[in-house]
């Protein structure tokens, strides 16, 4: 089974994935971030990196995605291919930090590799208000997050609400993470596993679970 944690930068998708991951005993993969050659380069220049970045993730999910689709066990991953595209790719395009030539060189290689590639079995989608961004990004204090724009961030969650709510084709579960501390508040983190518990394992209608609020 393939479950995803979907999120804004700064919204709890890593610490959700593994706790998730020691909760259920599931395998985790993270998004490529540590060692990672253009992040730091990408946003001191967000428009002269945004192609090799874009990239650079794309060919990383995708690896992980053929992983994913061999394995005989559950894997939990930090950030889908769908949205890497569909949400980040896509925000960065309609921001001019991607020309028209290299954003549709990029959608050939992406829609090849989906021609391969499913959908997870369950999208969960942490969705964060700017300013909860924002105190979670200052507060793990990675020196190159610190300056990103806030048109930015608020452009990332308006593709995500879209997506998620609009073009998405699959199961999705949507945690509204402003009124949550699942990280140290053990009975928001019990909610949450609830609610996966429902979905994946109980009959549950979960169109409910991903109309937009």
């Amino acid at each position: 089974m393939h479950i995803a944690i979907a999120g804004n930068i700064g919204s709890g998708k890593t610490t959700l994935t593994r706790m998730l991951a020691h909760h259920y005993g599931w395998e985790a993969r993270y998004e490529k971030v540590l060692n990672n050659p253009y992040l730091e380069d990408y946003y001191r220049d967000i428009a002269r990196w945004s192609f090799a970045l874009e990239v650079y993730f794309l060919k990383e999910r995708f690896r992980d995605n053929i992983d994913i689709s061999h394995a005989d066990h559950t894997i939990i991953q930090d950030r889908s291919i769908h949205e890497g595209v569909h949400v980040f790719t896509r925000n960065n395009y309609e921001q001019g930090n991607l020309s028209e030539r290299d954003y549709t060189t990029y959608m050939e290689l992406f829609e090849q590799m989906t021609s391969i590639v499913g959908y997870p079995d369950l999208m969960i989608y942490l969705r964060a208000s700017v300013p909860h961004l924002v105190r979670n990004i200052q507060k793990r204090g990675r020196d190159y997050e610190q300056a990103i724009p806030l048109d930015y961030l608020a452009g990332l969650n308006q593709h995500y609400d879209d997506f998620i709510f609009r073009h998405y084709p699959a199961k999705v579960l949507t945690i509204d993470k402003d009124s949550l501390d699942f990280e140290n508040n053990p009975s928001h983190f019990a909610q949450i596993v609830d609610r996966i518990d429902h979905q994946l394992y109980g009959l549950f209608d979960f169109h409910s679970e991903k109309t937009e609020k």
